[in-house]
């Protein structure tokens, strides 16, 4: 018997313990979904959305409860941990309100005689590998969309978050879900991979690092199933002269900072242009120096610590290679006690005399800290934000759409944001190019990784 061990960033004490299925465990799930999945796909659609309806009721129902596995299980401040599941209520309510129009069969009429038409009929088993940064909105993303479309689901929850896997089962139970159509595994990492070689899921749907990303591709590579995949970001932003400067200093701020800057869409390289760089620097050093690190589960913190300590050494290890190359670190740490080596609390910081040959500005650094740079037009700050491995999503701060929509075009990324960032909206599409992956959750484009073609070509007279 193998146990997992969730260790809280809070303390760093054990907060969660669960066995490991072991091989027969898995084998029974995997039999207990194609089983049960057969029976699903044959209830009508408008009953599906029902359950899931149902479902999402049942987990917002249990809202300070989870508010607080969250703080505990990942570090995020108890202030804003609750709020995650208002997203996850927009994001599957919205997948529900599409999956009609998403689904229907595609007809063609023009030959008499004929009935010919396009079904998308669902896949089987999808295996949803989700991380701890957003549980509940990561998870969501895929697991709602594949039950709607008739498919069985097994989540496998990061080692971080696996209350997230329980809280689902217990309410798809509530909801009424058919045994066997949504089940979780906490597992390993290599039967995890030893499930998708084996052939008896038909997708694979992971949020993770590239590396995972790279590991998952060449296990799915042995079998034909697919893969959605999104990886890595190192997301930026450019800030133009005619923008409001005092909304782009907050809305950046938060969005490099807030979740201790764990987000796949964070923002985490600024390319500010000249004319309004002095003033921009200034404020978001200010900002960023009154941020409240502490304990998260007190109300009065804002920025809690980091999931792991490794995770904010890594950090640290990329601001002292910044300094040791000449940059210049804007927040003063001494002001944060709590942020010393080894200690998964970290402050937030702004470093500014950054190029693109410190790991700062290459590496996804999935922290609280953004690098700052002075460019001189439109063109300097895409060619910086396209000089980058990763494409998910970029920001341009400006009072000119036009502007935004041209820039926009020439920036490699899968979404681009005028005056926002760090937001998913569930009826545009989320993907991503390079290193960030492949494949598409959210929108009704969503619904196309997780249904396969299925022609009808029918003569009525012979």
């Amino acid at each position: 018997m193998t146990i997992q061990r969730t260790i809280t960033p809070v303390d760093q004490s054990v907060y969660v313990e669960r066995e490991l299925a072991n091989g027969a465990a898995i084998q029974r799930a995997l039999e207990q979904a194609r089983s049960a999945q057969a029976g699903w796909r044959q209830i009508p659609l408008e009953e599906r959305i029902a359950v899931i309806g149902r479902f999402v009721d049942a987990v917002i129902t249990d809202k300070a409860e989870i508010g607080n596995e969250i703080t505990w299980q990942m570090g995020r401040p108890i202030s804003q941990s609750g709020g995650e599941l208002g997203g996850f209520a927009e994001r599957a309510r919205y997948m529900m309100d599409v999956a009609g129009e998403a689904l229907a069969d595609v007809r063609f009429d023009d030959k008499p005689g004929f009935t010919r038409f396009i079904r998308k009929v669902p896949m089987g088993v999808i295996f949803v590998i989700a991380p701890w940064n957003y549980p509940y909105l990561t998870a969501v993303n895929s697991v709602v969309p594949a039950l709607i479309a008739g498919n069985a689901v097994i989540l496998k929850h990061s080692a971080q978050t696996p209350l997230v896997a329980e809280r689902f089962a217990k309410g798809f139970q509530a909801a009424g879900l058919p045994d066997g159509v949504f089940q979780f595994l906490h597992t390993s990492h290599e039967d995890a991979l030893g499930i998708i070689r084996s052939g008896a899921v038909a997708h694979v749907n992971f949020t993770g690092s590239v590396a995972g990303g790279h590991e998952i591709a060449r296990a799915a590579g042995e079998t034909f199933i697919s893969t959605t995949l999104e990886l890595g970001g190192k997301d930026p932003a450019y800030v133009r002269p005619d923008a409001n400067l005092q909304h782009a200093i907050e809305n950046l701020g938060d969005g490099a900072f807030f979740n201790s800057g764990q987000c796949c869409c964070g923002i985490e390289r600024l390319y500010v242009h000249e004319q309004v760089y002095d003033a921009f620097i200034d404020g978001l050093a200010s900002f960023a120096a009154g941020y409240r690190l502490g304990d998260p589960t007190k109300p009065e913190t804002n920025i809690g610590p980091m999931a792991k300590a490794r995770s904010a050494d890594f950090v640290r290890d990329q601001v002292d290679e910044a300094v040791g190359k000449g940059a210049r670190p804007l927040v003063d740490t001494n002001a944060f006690p709590m942020d010393e080596r080894g200690s998964a609390y970290v402050a937030p910081q702004v470093l500014v005399g950054v190029d693109h040959g410190m790991r700062v500005m290459r590496e996804e650094s999935f922290g609280p800290v953004v690098g700052v740079m002075k460019v001189s037009s439109d063109e300097e700050a895409v060619a910086l934000m396209n000089d980058s491995p990763y494409g998910l999503t970029a920001a341009i701060w400006t009072s000119d759409v036009a502007a935004a929509e041209r820039i926009g075009d020439q920036i490699e990324t899968g979404t681009v944001f005028m005056n926002r960032c760090d937001y998913l909206d569930p009826a545009l599409a989320w993907t991503g190019v390079k290193d960030t992956g492949r494949g598409v959750s959210l929108s009704r484009f969503a619904y196309d990784q997780l249904t396969r073609l299925k022609s009808f070509h029918l003569r009525e007279k012979v």
